[in-house]
This record gives C-alpha cells, structure tokens and sequence, in this order.
C-alpha cells in the first residue's frame, strides 16, 4: 500500500514552516498517542504515520531529498537512514518524543518542584534613585497551606503511595521493539495520591494570599535594574523551595535633569546678551542643591559645561557620574523700539568690522557663484 504524503498526514501546506510542522505534529500525537488510546489499532498507526511524516519534514536535508523524491528518497535503505518499524530507528523517535512528550515520555520525577518566581515593577523618582529609598511592595502569590502543611492530604490522613507507578512516578510501556518511559497517568508524577483532600486547599497543598515586603532600594539604580528577593516567590510543592520575588525598577521622567547611565544632562537658556557679554549663573543639582558657573563673553548657543561628580551615583561603588549643561541663546522676538535702536547702532559697528568668520563664509559664496 502507497504511503501518504508527509503534508497530507500532516495536514500543512508544502511551504509550511519548522515551527507550523512542529505544532501540527504535537497536535497528532497528542490525539493518537496510544496511552490515550488503548487497544486501538486504528490510532496507534495514525501516530506512527503522524510520528514519520514529523521525522522526515523537521529535518532539512530529509526534508529537501522528500520533496525532489518523495518516499522513495528514503526506500531501500537510501539518503533518509531509516530502518525498521515505522520508518524510524531507535535514536530518532526518542529525539522526537523528548521535543514533545514531557507529559509522556522521560524525565524526572515530578515529587517535587520550586515554586514559580514572580515578577512586580516599581517605579521611583530619580531624586530615590539618587539617594535610594525603601518601597513597600503588596502583591499576591501562593503561599503553603498551613492547614496541611503543604502535603494536600486533610488533618489525620497521609498521602498514599501511587499503586499504578507502585510510588515510582513513572510507567514503561511497550510500542513496538522499543520500550517508552512515561509520566504516570494516574498520579501525574508525584508518586502519591491523595485519598482524603485538604479542605483548606482541595489538595493543591497551596492557597492564595496576599504578601507585604519592604525592599531597600540602592542608590543609583536605572531603568530595568533588576532586584531579587530569594525565596518571596510562589511556594514549591511537596516541600520543594519557594520561588523568587524579582523586583524591575523604571526610574519617572524629570522635569529638569535627563539621564543616561551615570551622567545627567539639562539645557541652560540664557538671553543674547548674557551670551555676548558672559554672566555668572547659579545651576540646580541633583542632590538639591546649587553650583555657580561662569559663562564667558562669546559662548556660543549648544555649548557645553561639565561639573564633575555631580552626576548619578554608580551603583554598588562610591563614584558619581558627572553632570552636562547645555547652553541653549535666546534670540528676542519682540523688541522695544530702544533695544532696536541699540541693536541697529551695533550691526552698523560690526558691518565696519565684520565677524572674521562670517566675513570668511560669504568670500567662499562669492567665489562659488562665480564659478557657477
């Protein structure tokens, strides 16, 4: 009898991707997997069919030789190495099945397990990442039952050894020449059941509840300084170690000061005439308070002034970035009839003696008009 296309078993398109092949496979073997379907022929071939097709699609080379050839790329022994049942040898389907089946095939016990880690963002001024701060975090999580202590089992009872898995966790089970080991069915791989649940908990050994944490925030944290708080997380299983609390810190935009990395930055406006003459200006700082700067007669409009180590704190070290103060020349709008007046009477001085080097640009205009 013919074998079926590997996309028709499939039920993809030819162009399907590594990912679309992978989903459609998982979705076979799930419905054929002959744990699930005991004694039934019909679906036990469905699965090595599904099981095939998956091997000879998820490889690129046998994928390549499938297409220009079809099965008979891979009959006789020939380009695709498979051999015996199923098209498969021993290596191939136990690659497939540790990709698919972590509720099917090996593995470790599932007796116990850490509980998941938790995640809660906090957001601070960057005046409390300068100094640091303390944060009091309330989120909910799932903590150990105190009514059963954890085990699932009601007050007076003990959970009882798993008779299927006879305490192991797992079953083997024979397909074909080959033997699969699997998580146990019946006591989903805890090697234990439970024959009288907590009340408290309806067994899950866990019940929900709210938690207050007060965290100490260092200074000089950024936005995405990630802070971990061993052992806050969700509660493990079956005496297994809590998870972790991760704290992720987003530092709020200020209304002055801009930040990257250790050093912060703030524009300085100044008048036309302060820039032109030099003044003496009293800055902010971070820390709150105030540091004089001098601006010398000329400073062009985007200079820049550095104050060393008035910048951010860097964390974990006694060093402090620095802090860049751009100086941004208001040109005036609206003008008096004396400003205007004054300034005339200075363009018809400089006109005398021009700047040497604008006088310098609109030589090298004249002479590419010129040239033009």
């Amino acid at each position: 009898m013919a074998k079926r296309d590997c996309y028709d078993v499939l039920g993809i398109p030819k162009g399907a991707s590594k990912d679309e092949i992978k989903k459609a496979y998982r979705k076979l073997a799930l419905k054929y997997h002959p744990d699930k379907n005991k004694g039934d022929k019909s679906s036990e071939e469905k699965f090595k069919e599904a099981s095939e097709a998956y091997h000879i699609l998820s490889d690129d080379k046998r994928k390549a030789n499938y297409d220009q050839f079809g099965h008979a790329a891979f009959e006789g022994g020939g380009g695709g190495g498979f051999q015996g049942f199923g098209g498969f040898d021993n290596s191939s389907f136990s690659d497939i099945f540790e990709d698919f089946f972590s509720d099917f095939g090996g593995g470790s016990s599932r007796r116990s397990s850490r509980g998941n880690d938790l995640r809660y963002d906090v957001s601070i001024s960057l005046e409390d990442a300068y100094k640091g701060t303390e944060k009091n975090v309330r989120y909910t999580t799932y903590k150990s039952c105190r009514s059963c202590s954890g085990s699932g089992a009601a007050k007076g009872s003990k959970p009882m050894k798993c008779d299927y898995c006879a305490g192991r966790g797992k079953v083997r089970t024979n397909q074909g020449f080959f033997t699969v080991q699997q998580t146990c069915p019946q006591c989903s791989g805890y090697g234990e059941m439970i024959g009288t649940p907590c009340g408290v908990c309806n067994g899950n050994g866990k019940t929900q509840a709210n938690e207050n944490v007060t965290v100490k925030i260092p200074k000089g944290v950024d936005d995405g300084t990630r802070i971990r708080l061993s052992g806050k997380g969700e509660a493990g299983s079956k005496g297994a170690s809590n998870g972790d609390l991760y704290l992720f810190i987003s530092i709020d935009n200020h209304n002055i000061f801009k930040r990257s990395d250790e050093n912060l930055y703030y524009e300085l406006p100044i008048s036309f005439s302060d820039a032109a003459l030099g003044t003496s200006v009293e800055v902010p700082s971070i820390d709150g308070g105030k540091s004089k700067i001098k601006i010398p007669s000329g400073t062009q409009h985007g200079k820049q002034f550095r104050l060393k180590g008035k910048g951010m704190p860097i964390l974990r070290r006694n060093l402090f970035g620095d802090l860049y103060i751009r100086i941004v020349t208001q040109v005036p709008t609206a003008l008096s009839k004396r400003q205007k007046e004054i300034l005339e009477e200075f363009n018809e001085i400089e006109s005398n003696k021009p700047d040497p080097v604008i006088k310098s640009f609109f030589e090298k205009a004249k002479k590419f008009w010129k040239r033009s």
